[in-house]
C-alpha cells in the first residue's frame, strides 16, 4: 500500500482542528508528501527534511451529506498541499482528496489516508454551531447509575395491587406468565432514601453525577414504562425523599440526572389508560379524551402503534402540541423537575425521537437551567447516525451535549478479552475525529448498563443459551473464572478511566457483581459481602482523576504505540502530562522514560527505563512545567 501520503485527521499537524469543527471556525488542512514509500510516525511531520514539495496539484473534495462535491485546488507546499477554509453551515461533511493523475486519497484503519481501495471511505467532519457548548461541570468527573428498586432500600414497601414484593437477593423473576409476557411486575424495594443513605460510599468512589433509571410511577420493576411523569413511584418514595436525595448529594459534589422516557408510556398510565385503574379519561378509553392526541390508532382503540410492537408500551405521538406543551411547557416534566434541583436527563431511546422533538427539548431544558446535561441513549458513532432513514443531527449544537457511549464500550471488552489494541485505537480515532471536542469531553463511557449483560461475566467468557440456565447457579463463574474476569475487569476500568470522556459505573460493577441479559444484570447489591479489594480499586482511580481532573476533563488525547496487546497513550494539557498504558498480551516491553515520573496505581516513583509486565497497567504522572501565576 502506498503510504507516500500523510494525512492523519487526529494529527494537529495536518488537521488544525481536531474533531469537529464550528461553523465558521478557521480550519487548516495539510497533506504530506514524503520522499519515499515508508510508514509514517507521527514524529516524522516534525522533520521537514522527510518531505518534498510535489509536482502534482491536489484537490480537497469536501460534500455536505447529500449534496455534490466541490473540489477545492489546495496550495503546494515544501511538505506538500495545503489549504485553509472556513464552512458557514452546520451539518455533517465528507472529503478525500484527489491527486491530480494518481488517484483518491481516502481514509483506511485509525484515519490514515492511503490511496482509495476497496477497504476506503471518506473522511468525516461534523460542523456544529458556532455556540454549541456543553456543561463544563460534567467534564472530569464519574457517573454511577443506579437501578433504582435494586440499589438500596430502607424501610418496608406499601402494598399496591398488581405488585410482587420480594426478599432482598432473591432472583429476579424472568419467566413468561400463562399469556407468554414477562410482566416484570416483582419489587425489591430499593429506594430513594436507600440511595440516599449510600452517599458517603458514592463519595470515597468519587462519583460525581448519579444517573438514575425512571423513578416516575409505573407498573413495573425497570419503570420504563410511565405511569405518571409528575409523580415519584410510591416504593421509591416522595417528592420530599427526592429533594433530601437531590440536598445531601450536592453537599458531596454530587449531582442528580434522571431517565426521561419520552417516546412511548405505559399502556396502564394516566394518559393511556387501558384498564381503567386511573380517574382520568385515557386515550384509550375515549377519543374525546385530552390525551387522545398524544397517541396513534391503526383500529380504534385496540391497535396502536407501540414500541418495538410490544403493546404494553404505546406510542406517543411526538407531533402532538399537547403532548409537547406538557412536556416542553413552563409547567410541564423537563422544567418540573429540574426546579427540584436535578442536574438534566438521560434521554431513552433517543433515535426515537425526531430532530424537532430533541430541539424543543434542549431549548426546554436549557432554558431552565443552561448549565443541564442531556446525554442521549445511541448505540451506534452519533456523528453519522442514520435512524428510519434520515441523517439525524444530534451533536450539531441544537440537541444533546453527550451520549452513550457503546462503539467505545465494545471495543474496551474486545480488547480486554482479545488483546487486538489495533480495533481499540481504531475506534478511538474515528470518535476523537468525528465528535466535536464538546461532545468527546462529554461522552458517557460505559461498560456495561441496565440493557446488557454484567462486564464480569461478559468477561469471564460465560455463555448460556437461554434465560433458564442464565438462572442456574452453574452460570455463575467458576473461581478460576472470576479472577481471570477481575483481572480483565481491572485492565479494562483503566482505560476507562482515563480515555476521553466520563466514565460511567453501573451500580455494582465494582462489587464485582455477576448477571447475563435482563434481568440478570439486574440483580439486589450486596452490601453484606463486599469485594474490598475490588471496590478499593475503583476509589484508588477515583482518586487519581479526581486529583488530575484538569487533564481528564478537557485534555487532548495522543497514542503513542499500539502493537498487538499494548497499548500507550498520553492525555495531557499546557501544563501536566499523564501516560498510560495497558499490555494485554504475553509480552515483555521496556519504556524509556525520560525524566522522574508517578506511578500512580501503586504510587512509586519511577525514572528512566520501565519494563512493562505481561497483562499489566499503569498510570505515569508528570509536571510539563509550572502554572503561570494568577495576576
Amino acid at each position: 500500500m502506498n503510504t507516500r501520503y500523510y494525512y492523519n485527521p487526529i494529527d494537529c499537524a495536518c488537521k488544525s482542528v481536531v474533531g469537529g469543527v464550528k461553523a465558521g471556525e478557521e480550519l487548516q488542512i495539510n497533506l504530506f508528501y514524503l520522499k519515499a514509500e515508508e510508514i509514517v510516525e507521527k514524529l516524522l511531520v516534525n522533520n521537514p527534511s522527510n518531505f518534498i514539495e510535489p509536482d502534482e496539484n491536489a484537490y480537497l473534495i469536501l460534500a455536505k451529506d447529500g449534496q455534490k462535491n466541490k473540489y477545492l485546488p489546495m496550495e503546494r507546499t515544501s511538505f506538500g498541499w495545503q489549504i485553509n477554509l472556513k464552512i458557514h453551515e452546520i451539518g455533517l461533511y465528507f472529503y478525500a482528496f484527489s491527486i491530480e493523475n494518481k488517484g483518491l486519497i481516502m481514509q483506511h484503519d485509525c484515519g490514515v489516508g492511503y490511496f482509495s481501495s476497496k477497504f476506503a471511505r471518506e473522511f468525516i467532519l461534523t460542523v456544529s454551531s458556532p455556540g454549541y457548548k456543553t456543561p463544563d461541570w460534567f467534564k472530569g468527573g464519574i457517573i454511577y447509575q443506579i437501578f433504582p428498586d435494586r440499589f438500596c432500600k430502607l424501610g418496608s414497601m406499601p402494598d399496591i395491587p398488581n405488585r410482587i414484593q420480594r426478599e432482598w437477593g432473591d432472583q429476579p423473576y424472568f419467566l413468561p406468565n400463562k399469556a407468554g409476557k414477562v410482566l416484570n411486575n416483582d419489587f425489591f424495594g430499593g429506594n430513594l432514601q436507600g440511595i440516599r443513605s449510600k452517599i458517603p460510599y458514592l463519595k470515597d468512589l468519587g462519583v460525581s453525577v448519579i444517573y438514575l433509571n425512571p423513578i416516575f410511577e409505573a407498573a413495573s420493576n425497570h419503570r420504563y414504562d410511565t405511569s405518571d411523569y409528575m409523580k415519584i413511584d410510591s416504593y421509591l418514595g416522595t417528592e420530599e425523599d427526592l429533594d433530601e436525595l437531590i440536598s445531601t448529594a450536592k453537599s458531596q459534589g454530587i449531582s442528580i440526572i434522571l431517565d426521561g422516557v419520552f417516546n412511548h408510556t405505559g399502556d396502564d398510565s394516566v394518559y393511556f389508560n387501558k384498564y381503567g385503574r386511573y380517574p382520568s379519561v385515557g386515550a384509550y378509553q375515549s377519543k374525546n379524551s385530552s390525551y387522545f392526541s398524544w397517541y396513534s390508532f391503526k383500529n380504534y382503540p385496540d391497535e396502536y402503534s407501540s414500541w418495538w410492537g410490544i403493546d404494553i408500551l404505546p406510542e406517543l405521538n411526538e407531533h402532538s402540541p399537547e403532548y409537547q406543551e406538557f412536556i416542553f411547557g413552563e409547567k410541564g416534566v423537563l422544567k418540573n423537575w429540574l426546579k427540584h434541583g436535578i442536574s438534566g436527563y438521560r434521554l431513552d431511546v433517543a433515535d426515537e425521537l425526531p430532530d424537532f422533538f430533541l430541539k424543543k427539548l434542549r431549548k426546554s431544558v436549557k432554558e431552565a437551567n443552561s448549565d443541564a446535561i442531556i446525554i442521549g441513549e445511541v448505540w451506534e458513532d452519533a456523528s453519522d447516525k442514520i435512524a428510519y432513514s434520515t441523517r439525524r443531527e444530534y451533536l450539531l449544537g441544537g440537541e444533546l451535549d453527550s451520549v452513550m457511549n457503546y462503539p467505545l464500550k465494545d471495543a474496551i471488552i474486545s480488547y480486554s478479552i482479545s488483546g487486538n489494541a489495533l480495533n481499540l485505537l481504531t475506534v478511538l480515532h474515528s470518535l476523537i475525529d468525528h465528535y466535536p471536542k464538546e461532545t468527546l469531553d462529554s461522552l458517557m463511557n460505559i461498560l456495561g448498563t441496565h440493557d446488557t449483560a454484567r462486564i464480569l461475566t461478559v468477561l469471564g467468557e460465560k455463555h448460556c443459551s437461554n434465560k433458564n440456565e442464565m438462572a442456574k447457579t452453574s452460570a455463575n463463574l467458576t473461581e478460576e473464572e472470576r479472577k481471570r474476569a477481575i483481572t480483565r475487569l481491572k485492565l479494562a476500568v483503566v482505560l476507562q478511566y482515563t480515555m476521553p470522556g466520563v466514565p460511567c459505573i453501573y451500580y455494582g460493577d465494582e462489587n464485582g457483581m455477576e448477571g447475563f441479559i435482563d434481568p440478570f444484570c439486574r440483580k439486589c447489591f450486596d452490601w453484606t459481602n463486599l469485594n474490598v479489594e475490588l471496590i478499593n480499586f475503583y476509589k484508588k482511580l477515583g482518586v487519581i482523576r479526581n486529583k488530575y481532573r484538569e487533564i481528564f476533563k478537557t485534555g487532548k488525547f495522543e497514542p503513542i504505540y499500539c502493537e498487538k496487546g499494548l497499548f500507550l497513550y498520553k492525555r495531557a494539557n499546557d501544563f501536566e502530562e499523564i501516560y498510560v498504558y495497558t499490555n494485554n498480551s504475553s509480552n515483555i516491553y521496556s519504556l524509556n522514560l525520560n525524566g522522574k515520573f508517578i506511578e500512580l496505581i501503586s504510587d512509586s516513583i519511577v525514572k528512566d527505563k520501565f519494563d512493562v509486565k505481561p497483562y499489566s497497567y499503569a498510570i505515569f504522572y508528570k509536571i510539563k512545567k509550572e502554572k503561570a501565576l494568577n495576576a
